[in-house]
């Protein structure tokens, strides 16, 4: 029985194409990071996939190839709501041409967010660049959640989303 990290909001901010910076680590705990150039979430929170340029992100990769582990801060730039995911089973596979329609829907959010906070579709579309044979896709299942917004919350560690209670059962 696998846990569900991810409330209904938190789904949606992230299926909505957000700022997705990817990081891990190497056997000696030195960090690794880059800017995703593309991302897109499960229905249900529990698949989420981010792409990366090889070309960019050679010791990020390597280092998710080594250790599995995987932390992708997703953020909101026009109001720095934000959310830390973490697993350590990522694995990888290259960017095929059913990945595209995810990247261009990225890209066009990308662009509406960013263009929030005054920067326009060139510096965008120059950000994100990525030709398909220079992509990875990246996968894992989440298996911690954080609030990362700055405010009172910051650092929170997120539960599961509360269920419904089950109905008493009935006492002899």
């Amino acid at each position: 029985m696998t846990t569900l990290l991810l409330g209904p909001s938190h789904i949606a901010m992230v299926a909505k194409g957000v700022s997705a910076i990817v990081a891990s680590r190497d056997a000696a705990l030195r960090p690794s990071i880059m800017r995703a150039v593309g991302s897109h979430i499960s229905g249900d929170g529990q698949e989420v996939t981010v792409y990366l340029r090889r070309s960019q992100s050679e010791q990020l990769l390597q280092d998710i190839a080594h250790t599995g582990e995987i932390t992708v801060v997703f953020s909101v730039p026009s109001t720095h709501q934000t959310l830390q995911l973490k697993a350590r089973r990522a694995t990888q596979r290259p960017a095929h041409d059913g990945d595209l329609p995810v990247l261009q829907a990225y890209l066009q959010s990308m662009v509406q967010e960013v263009g929030q906070v005054g920067y326009g579709p060139q510096y965008v579309a120059a950000m994100l660049a990525a030709p398909l044979q220079d992509v990875v896709a990246v996968s894992f299942t989440p298996t911690s959640a954080f609030d990362q917004t700055p405010g009172p919350r910051a650092g929170a560690q997120l539960c599961s989303p509360p269920t419904s209670p089950s109905p008493p059962t009935p006492q002899p």
